[in-house]
């Protein structure tokens, strides 16, 4: 489920409760509002999306937000893809997909629709990754273009020009993102994250297997999680199988469009911590003589759409997202 498909499903949630007359004063569709916003809910709790729309029809129907929500939360529930539903902040709905739902949701961000125009780069730069090497890569006023950052700027694979436009859209110093260190550069660790996601994907090649964004849902099917302590486990299963991940991800396309460039940098940066806590405490990968299974191969497909959004992303603000680093 992608993040306009649910502001559809809540949308019609809210004509229905009005309809039925369970938003007080709100007894018909008209005035309702026409879109709902739908973000990922990282600051305001556990789920794979927030949607604020309680807050909006508080006025109108002359309930608080947490009487909104609870109505429309009753509703949600009883929609297909959704595995539970948390109010947070007095009115903020947090709504977690059920298995099939997130499946299809990373098949659909690994689409490589999703990379908008990018061209893979090649670059590579033979220092180890986990040293902390200066490679002093200030652009030269007289020689590299000037900044020029957004959609339609040509991407090179010159990382001076990289560092300018990146430095042009943050406000960050050029001296610092010189430094090619995660810890150091924020650029750096973007890129870093997207030729990681290469990585994995190449290194799973390697070792004969493939993404599958339904193999671990169809290896073993969720139960529902409406009962208070499922919906606790289906929190703490969120914040171990990726959840945080795939709720930047299917964000992304709201940021890029509907933010500055300044801002979405920073969600890429949000993407691209969130993949290494992904990959580190759920591997997509095999270890020693085990064999890849469902759930590696879920995970890779995980890892494929967050190559692609990175990359798109990057694109956008007209930095390359090398495929080695």
């Amino acid at each position: 489920m992608t993040p306009a498909q649910l502001s559809r499903t809540v949308l019609h949630a809210v004509r229905r409760a009005a309809e039925d007359g369970e938003l007080g004063a709100v007894r018909t569709s008209t005035g309702l509002p026409q879109r709902v916003t739908v973000e990922s809910s990282p600051r305001r709790g556990p789920g794979d999306y927030a949607v604020s729309v309680a807050f909006r029809l508080a006025g109108p129907s002359g309930m608080t937000p947490y009487d909104v929500a609870c109505v429309l939360r009753a509703r949600l529930l009883r929609e297909d893809g959704v595995r539970a539903v948390e109010i947070a902040g007095g009115g903020f709905l947090n709504v977690t997909l059920d298995g099939r739902a997130r499946a299809d949701l990373v098949a659909e961000l690994a689409r490589p629709s999703h990379r908008r125009s990018h061209q893979p780069s090649h670059r590579r730069s033979h220092r180890p990754l986990h040293r902390e090497p200066e490679t002093h890569l200030a652009p030269d006023p007289e020689t590299d273009p000037e900044p020029d950052p957004g959609p339609g700027t040509e991407v090179t694979d010159t990382p001076a020009v990289d560092i300018a436009r990146w430095s042009a859209v943050t406000g960050e110093a050029p001296a610092a993102l010189t430094v090619r260190t995660a810890e150091a550069s924020t650029l750096f660790r973007v890129q870093y994250a997207h030729a990681r996601a290469c990585a994995l994907v190449r290194n799973a090649h390697d070792l004969g297997f493939g993404s599958e964004p339904h193999a671990a849902h169809e290896a073993h099917e969720p139960h529902e999680a409406h009962e208070p302590h499922e919906v606790h486990a289906a929190h703490e299963a969120h914040a171990t199988d990726g959840g945080a991940l795939l709720s930047l991800l299917a964000d992304h396309r709201r940021v890029s469009e509907e933010s500055a460039p300044a801002q979405h940098a920073r969600h890429l940066v949000a993407v691209g911590d969130a993949f290494f806590d992904f990959h580190d405490q759920c591997p997509p990968l095999p270890s020693g003589d085990e064999k890849p299974g469902a759930a590696h191969r879920a995970r890779l497909a995980l890892v494929e759409a967050t190559g692609t959004v990175l990359a798109g992303g990057l694109n956008q603000l007209g930095v390359s997202a090398p495929a080695h680093l």
